[in-house]
Order: structure tokens, then sequence, then C-alpha cells
């Protein structure tokens, strides 16, 4: 299974593929630092949401890749659940690669600033709160594009629409009041979190809650590879 996640992340690196949503994730980043400096636990809750719809269309970039033809071969030498899981690991390490750039960025572009009071947190608290966010929607992201990827919805329009329903979900049932925030990942109320004072309870909550988010998708997601097998 390894010798196929490294084959599915070489066709995403050597085809190009992964230019589009590589200048699209540092254009939106830039254009979120362009606005001034904040403390990076706030910086990195706006980022994390902001990286979502890349993150997602990323993941269905580098599951398109490769070949009808070549996925099914796969499937037999392997067996439907390692190939899907190869798939999803190769997913997920091609975006780990996408949050490590996003955590680097705002200190090069200067797009982030120190405590500015006493009571302020301090530069390794607010990293590791913002590694928190971003591996929050990690596997969000990676669920959703999976799931709007060619083996499920058979044309790229319906991709597409997928993936727009996702990225516009997260932002409308995300707000503050929502009466459905569970339908989506909790981006927007973790990025509120990181802006005020983060309890540890409501990091946990919202840790089972993305957790739970993506499993059920998955599970959407294998059950949909299955019935179009």
């Amino acid at each position: 299974m390894i010798a196929l996640v490294r084959l599915r992340l070489a066709g995403f690196l050597r085809t190009g593929r992964a230019l589009a949503p590589a200048l699209a994730g540092l254009l939106a980043l830039g254009v979120l630092y362009g606005g001034g400096r904040a403390q990076p636990a706030e910086a990195y809750g706006v980022s994390a949401v902001v990286l979502f719809p890349v993150l997602a269309w990323q993941t269905k970039i580098l599951l398109d890749v490769e070949p009808d033809v070549q996925r099914r071969l796969a499937q037999v030498v392997l067996g439907p659940t390692r190939e899907r899981a190869a798939g999803l690991l190769a997913a997920a390490v091609a975006a780990l690669g996408t949050v490590a750039v996003a955590l680097v960025l705002p200190w090069l572009v200067g797009g982030v600033a120190g405590p500015a009071a006493p009571g302020d947190r301090s530069v390794l608290a607010g990293v590791l709160l913002g590694l928190w966010a971003h591996l929050l929607a990690l596997p969000g992201a990676v669920a959703l594009g999976a799931l709007a990827s060619r083996a499920v919805t058979r044309t790229a329009g319906y991709g597409v629409a997928v993936l727009a329903l996702g990225a516009v979900g997260v932002l409308v049932l995300g707000l503050s009041g929502s009466v459905v925030p569970w339908l989506v990942p909790p981006l927007l109320p973790a990025a509120r979190a990181l802006a005020g004072h983060l309890e540890p309870a409501t990091g946990l909550l919202l840790s089972g809650w993305a957790v739970a988010w993506s499993a059920v998708t998955l599970t959407g997601y294998a059950w949909a590879r299955r019935s179009r097998a």
C-alpha cells in the first residue's frame, strides 16, 4: 500500500497538478496576511478556514490524477479497502505539506506578531494552537475532497458542485447562531475560540466534532465507492 501512496504522490507532483492548489493557497494566505499583523493563534485560526477549500480541492486533484483503469487495477491487486486507504493517505500527506507552508509563511511575510500585552499567549502557544486549528481542518478537507473525486461524482461538474457546497456550507452554517452547525466541520467555531480564550474542554469538544464529521463523510465516501464499483 505504501508503494501505491508513493505512486499517487509522484503522479500528483510530476504532472504539475500540484501547482494550481499550491498557488491558490499562497494567494489566499498572501491576501490574508497582507491586511496587517495579528497574534499567531488568531491568525492561524483564520488561516485554517481559508485553507479548507484549498485542501479539499488539492485532495480531489490528487485522487483524479490516476486514470480509472489504473485505479481498478490497484483495487484488484490490493483490494478495494486498501486502495481507498492509499488514496486518502496520499491526500493527507500532501495536505500536511500545505499545512507546514501555512504555518511558516506568516513569519516570512511579517503577518504575525509576538505578545502585545502581558495577558497575551506566548508565541509557542500560539503556534501550537495554530497547528491544532489546521489539523482540525485537515481530515474534513480530505474527506470532502474524496467525496468530490471523479471516482464518486463521475463528472467534473458534480465534483465542483460538491466542493462548492462544502466550502460555502462551512462559512454559512459555521456562523455564530447557526441552527445546524454540526452539518459542517467546526472551523469557524475554532477560529472564534482562538480569537479569545480557548478552554481545554472547548478544544476537546471541537476536536471530537471534527473527527466525527470526518468519519461520517469518509463513511459516505466508502459507501459511494462500493456502490459505483
